[in-house]
């Protein structure tokens, strides 16, 4: 299997018999399913097109408010059918997952919370605060170089966690347990792809 989709619940914990805590993120995975199987001969390469989320009212070219595309082997492409729906059972034998999710937007942010500069002193009249101080050279080259951390927009970005442990799945409620924190809000789409 090379992945599905999911949506955020929220962060909880685990308490082990032994005593330990352990953090989780919750992923309600609802079955996912297949809307295209491409293969190498029609597409140039095979994967399916998995959709979560289904719309009240299907539209003509339009059945699920997410969809997304999963690479897979070409020997795979046999277990997929169009319709077929992928649940959580199939990430029982997987230990360890790849997440990708759009992280929460932060709006401008200056240059201390965006790239943990220090802040200039506070006192003694400084007038440098949470400024970014100097920026560049003088006439040579005459102009700010690119990639210089400044202030600017924050968050809201497509970010991708590898290697996230998989702490417990409950097949029956479609929930999937991750050790530690997942980008995004609560609500979030999270798409989990395995190794």
């Amino acid at each position: 299997m090379s992945g599905i989709i999911g949506k955020k619940v929220g962060m909880t914990r685990l308490i082990q018999d032994d005593g330990r805590v352990i953090p989780v993120t919750v992923i309600e995975c609802e079955p996912n399913e297949v809307t295209q199987v491409k293969t190498t001969e029609t597409d140039g390469y095979p994967a399916i097109v998995l959709g979560f989320s289904k719309l009240k009212k299907a539209k003509k070219t339009k059945k699920f408010y997410h969809q997304k595309e999963f690479r897979i082997k070409e020997d795979e492409l046999e277990s997929y059918k169009k319709g077929d729906q992928i649940t959580l059972e199939k990430l029982m034998e997987e230990k360890i997952v790849r997440i990708t999710a759009v992280s929460k937007g932060k709006g401008f942010q200056g240059v201390i919370k965006r790239h943990n500069f220090s802040r200039g002193p506070e006192t003694h009249g400084s007038h440098h605060h949470r400024r970014p101080g100097s920026i560049g050279a003088c006439t040579k080259p005459g102009r700010v170089a690119k990639g210089k951390k400044l202030p600017g927009q924050m968050g809201n970005k497509q970010v991708t966690v590898n290697k996230v442990k998989i702490s417990h799945i409950d097949v029956s409620k479609n929930l999937l347990c991750l050790k530690g924190a997942v980008p995004g809000p609560n609500g979030g789409i999270i798409i989990i792809r395995t190794y």
